[in-house]
Formats: C-alpha cells, structure tokens, sequence
C-alpha cells in the first residue's frame, strides 16, 4: 500500500509541471497586464511596477524564475493585494472553502444515497421513478441557475435565511444546498445501480434465506458493495465541489479562495491564478489517492490488480 501511495504521488509530479506550465503560459499570452488597468498609474510608475515585479524581464526568465520558486514552495507576491503573499491569501481564504466543500460533500451523501437506496428497494416503481425523475432534474439544472432560485425563494420570498454573508451556521444552509444538491443527484443514480446489481447476487438471497431483517440486508450486507461506485465517484465529486465553490462563493459573497480566484482573473493577478490552479490540482491528486485507498479497503480483489 505504500508502495502504491508513493508510485502515485511520485506520478503526480509531471501533472502538477504541466498544469503550472500551461497555466502560466496562457496568462501570459492573455492581453493585458495586473498593471494595465490602473487609472492612476502613470507610464514611469507603471514600468518601475514591471521592473520590481520583474515582468519587464523575457518570458523565459520569468518562467524559469517562477518554477524554481514554486519547488522552493514559494507561489510569488499578489498583484491585486500590495503586502500580501499568494501563500498567505490562500492560506487565509481555503479554510472557508474547505468548510464549504465538507457541508456540501455531506448533503450531497445524504441525500444522493437515501435516494438511491429508497429508489432501489422498490426498482421500477413509483418511488423509483420519482427518485431518478428529482435526481435527472438535479442533474440538468446547473448551480448557477439553482443558487439563485433558493435565494429567490428562502431568502426574498420566506425571509427564513440571509442573501449572502458567513457569520453563523444559518448562512451555511443555502451555500451548502446548492453545491450539494447538484452532486447529489448523480450519486443518487450511481447508488441505484449499485445497490440493484449487489441485491440481486447470491449471497442477498442466502441471508433473506437465513432470516435477516430486510434492514440488516441492506445495511450490511448491501451497502458496503453498493457504494463502491459512489466512492469512485468521490475523487471527480470532491474536485467538482472545490471548483464549483468559485460560482457560489461569488453568488453568495462568501470570503472563501473562489472568490480570489475570480477577482485575480479579471485583474490578471498572474501569481494569484496560476498559485490558485496549482493548489487546487495538487489537492485533487491527494484526494483521488485517499479514494483508490479507500476503493482497495472496501473492494480487496483490487489489491491483485
């Protein structure tokens, strides 16, 4: 297992190289500069900025300049915020969307494998269809469109939650509805299919053979080797919610890394985007680690693969 983990993480390396050269390269291809938009600025003042910055250097130069910073762990100063790092932003504002992320993975659970399960016991039937009908509905409305209706609703309309803000746990609720709610249903449908393949093997019906509750069926007896396609689906799902926090973090105005993201990308802040990109694809490949391992506890024929 260890050996695996390392195999992977040592595999990682070239992706991340990539990511930060690509992302790099297309900033700076990108007209305009984190510079060019100031009003104030003057001709001289702006080329002093350049010189201290060391954007007046070749493309090369700053490249190379920068990924050997980056390997020192260093992801440069930020254009948009004088004094401030891009460590330090991110260091600042990820832990808000990290919390965002977690409330949203565990809606997303609840409500995607209640929903399968329910729709699995009773398979083409009225609770099945209605099961997949709310969960093809969740699929095709995209976040952008659901967060604003929740606010239109619970917010404008019933005046039962805050617009925006991340003071108390009330303002975490539509937040976490909207990101969830979308990755929800496709887990309701990968936990469907799963459970429906595990309740027709042999096995099911040698332990309704023997007696058992239909409860202690599911649970455990079926769930373990039902959710094996939803615990696949959690690397892409935990990546899907980071990213798709930059669309409701800005929709709801929470301070959390998304918001930074966007902002550096209309200001050109090029060491806040590509340090942002960089961060997120290294935390992607950890958390597809922790799923393959989690895969391989609940599945051992992996392990001979």
């Amino acid at each position: 297992m260890l050996r695996f983990a390392i195999v992977r993480l040592l595999q990682a390396i070239p992706v991340l190289f990539a990511v930060a050269t690509l992302t790099f390269f297309m900033l700076k291809l990108a007209p305009g500069g984190p510079f060019s938009t100031e009003k104030n600025t003057t001709p001289e003042i702006q080329r002093q900025l350049e010189e201290h910055y060391g954007l007046n250097r070749p493309l090369f130069q700053q490249y190379l300049t920068y990924l050997g910073n980056v390997i020192r762990g260093d992801l440069g100063p930020s254009f948009k915020y004088p004094n401030r790092t891009v460590n330090e932003l991110i260091g600042q504002a990820f832990p808000v969307s990290a919390e965002l992320g977690f409330w949203s993975l565990l809606v997303a659970l609840a409500l995607g494998i209640t929903a399968g399960v329910i729709a699995s016991l009773r398979p083409n039937s009225l609770t099945d269809y209605l099961s997949s009908g709310l969960a093809m509905i969740g699929i095709c409305l995209p976040i952008f469109v659901l967060g604003p209706l929740l606010v239109l609703v619970f917010a404008l309309k019933l005046h039962w939650v805050r617009v925006a803000g991340w003071d108390d746990w009330v303002d975490r609720l539509l937040p976490a509805l909207t990101l969830g709610g979308f990755y929800a249903a496709y887990i309701a449908r990968l936990t469907r299919g799963g459970m429906l393949e595990v309740l027709s093997q042999d096995f099911i019906r040698t332990a309704r053979a023997k007696g058992a509750s239909p409860w202690r069926v599911i649970l455990k007896h079926s769930l373990r080797g039902g959710l094996i396609p939803v615990v696949n689906y959690l690397g892409p799902t935990v990546a899907g919610l980071l990213t798709g926090s930059f669309v409701v973090e800005t929709i709801f105005q929470i301070p959390g890394l998304g918001r930074y993201f966007v902002t550096a990308a209309f200001n050109r802040d090029y060491t806040m985007v590509v340090g942002t990109v960089l961060f997120y694809a290294a935390l992607i490949v950890f958390l597809n680690l922790l799923v393959d391992l989690a895969l391989i506890r609940m599945n051992p024929k992996l392990r001979f693969a």
